[in-house]
């Protein structure tokens, strides 16, 4: 026992108990970050199509072609209650969901199957995988394809194919390129000469010189536009020119036009080598693609975007602001009953949940200071507001204030770190307290400033319930930061991808198809999470190092 008192009073039980607390967390993450990247990773895999022939509980087969997404196991007595025969004597049955896909055909993406009902299931080489701009993926093989008008069938059909789809591919980015380059900026300008316009009416301008100059603008955009329109016209109608005759699995012929495919492949005829390739090609489609299909096709572009853009703005907002009050508050500041209540007051601060944050943007930045701005300058836009209204500035600005505590209590941390006696000598050589403060103090502290920015771009990163409010869409219909003068427009909408994972995990019209892209989307924000940090990190470290020898 007097030796059992002495291990307790040792403290070795509760360095175990701590060790074995922070070994337990980090497997439990670990173990979630796995779950998510395997879920999520997995999804760009080429998986194989099957071709089953499958039986009714009525006796009636059917052919379905589809991907297995997943399988389970349900209890007898379930299938039973809901009208379904099961043979005496078994226990579970093993049902499949079979992602069917030609939901313009069927109706549905996905079915599920009962393993018992399977008659048949065989892997053919020849089955396709068709990605469209709409309608989901489409299953089936390639019957015959019509090209300038006239049917194709014979030798060489996949290579054929193929190769239109490559020219599809071409024309589809010059009509990408051409409507979102000149034709996007001719579209800027002349909403800029419309609001030029009223400007003048506005301000009783009767000069007609100033009315004409607007005119002599609008019409040489409006000619150029002209031109692009007929560009425009012409690739449209390339694109629209070819056709492939697609064969179902219950043997019907659907013509589908080329321009609405993206990409095809053939999973069953796929060597390793050429899996491998696809998967890394999707992988990357998915993070540099707009997304399609309610947000349950395509890639996250415009989201991953956005939030990266958000926070570099929130870093740039949060900074000086959250350093300069932690400064006063430790360096100038009396140290009274005051300076106590408000280094309370910003503790609580850092405890106030973040929906309130929004709320107080949306009435404080969004209503009054960006109403009040609209008056000011953009009156010509009303009714429409330009900064009225939610966008990428006021969210920054919203999570700045809410990250706002954590960098001014972390810049006080830092400072109450430097010995005074560094001070005291840097006085007494004849530098100024300011002077002290700005080429001594602060460098010694930056270590702890980043710490306080590395754990504010982390929290703000993945907030989404404040950005609702102020900011965050489903799909914005342009970037923030594009080629169009003055290039950042902090007043426009934007995505995230903390909310684009609510969105497509819980408002979601196809939820099976939407799963996937849940937890990609999940593992890509905690990469940018990740990336974010450990740059920050690298930069604390180097200060740290640098400023090392002072410390000691």
């Amino acid at each position: 026992m007097k030796s059992f008192r002495e291990w307790i009073s040792s403290g070795l039980p509760w360095v175990w108990l701590n060790a074995s607390a922070v070994s337990v967390c980090i497997l439990l993450v670990l173990g979630l970050l796995g779950l998510i990247a395997m879920r999520g990773m997995g999804h760009f895999w080429p998986a194989p199509v099957y071709e089953i022939s499958y039986a009714h509980q009525g006796g009636d087969s059917q052919t379905l072609v589809g991907q297995v997404r997943t399988r389970e196991e349900v209890l007898a007595s379930r299938l039973t209650e809901s009208g379904l025969e099961v043979e005496p004597g078994v226990e579970f049955v093993e049902r499949i969901l079979l992602k069917t896909g030609n939901r313009d055909q069927t109706g549905d993406d996905f079915r599920w199957i009962l393993e018992p009902g399977i008659k048949q299931k065989s892997r053919p080489e020849d089955m396709a995988v068709l990605e469209r701009t709409e309608w989901g993926v489409f299953f089936g093989r390639i019957s015959g394809l019509k090209i300038e008008g006239e049917r194709y069938q014979g030798e060489g059909l996949w290579e054929e194919f193929t190769r239109i789809l490559a020219r599809t591919d071409e024309l589809r980015e010059q009509i990408s390129d051409l409507e979102g380059g000149d034709v996007g900026r001719i579209n800027y300008d002349l909403e800029d000469l419309r609001l030029s316009e009223r400007k003048l009416e506005f301000r009783n301008v009767t000069d007609p010189a100033a009315y004409r100059e607007i005119e002599d603008e609008r019409d040489a955009l409006k000619a150029e536009y002209a031109v692009l329109e007929k560009s425009l016209i012409s690739l449209n109608e390339a694109i629209r020119r070819d056709s492939v005759f697609m064969t179902t699995g219950d043997g019907v012929e659907v013509e589908i036009s080329m321009s609405t495919i993206i990409d095809a492949w053939q999973p069953n005829k796929m060597t390793l080598p050429q899996q491998l390739g696809h998967y890394l090609r999707k992988g990357w489609s998915f993070i540099v693609d707009e997304p399609r299909e309610a947000n349950t096709e395509g890639g996250i572009f415009p989201a991953l975007y956005g939030t990266i853009l958000m926070v570099l703005l929130m870093t740039v907002v949060v900074t000086p602001f959250g350093v300069i009050a932690g400064v006063y508050l430790r360096e100038y500041a009396r140290q009274g009953v005051l300076t106590r209540t408000i280094r309370i007051a910003v503790n609580n601060l850092a405890g106030v949940p973040s929906i309130v944050y929004g709320v107080f943007g949306l009435g404080f930045f969004v209503y009054t200071l960006g109403g009040s701005i609209d008056k000011l300058f953009f009156e010509a836009a009303l009714p429409s507001p330009t900064y009225g209204t939610g966008g990428l500035f006021w969210a920054s600005l919203t999570l700045a204030l809410l990250t706002l505590p954590v960098v001014i209590v972390s810049t006080e941390e830092g400072l109450s770190r430097i010995p005074r006696s560094v001070r005291e000598g840097s006085l007494a050589l004849g530098a100024t307290q300011w002077e002290t403060l700005w080429r001594t103090v602060l460098p010694m502290a930056s270590p702890g400033i980043m710490t306080g920015l590395i754990l504010a771009v982390a929290r703000a990163a993945g907030e989404v319930a404040p950005l609702m409010l102020v900011g965050v869409v489903k799909l914005a219909p342009s970037l923030p930061l594009d080629g169009n003068y003055p290039f950042l427009h902090p007043e426009r909408k934007f995505m995230h991808l903390g909310f684009h994972i609510y969105d497509v995990g819980f408002q979601s019209p196809n939820v099976e198809a939407a799963r996937p892209l849940v937890y990609a989307t999940a593992l890509l924000l905690v990469v940018v999470i990740l990336l974010l940090n450990l740059v920050a990190i690298h930069v604390r470290n180097g200060l740290r190092k640098k400023y090392k020898g002072l410390e000691t």
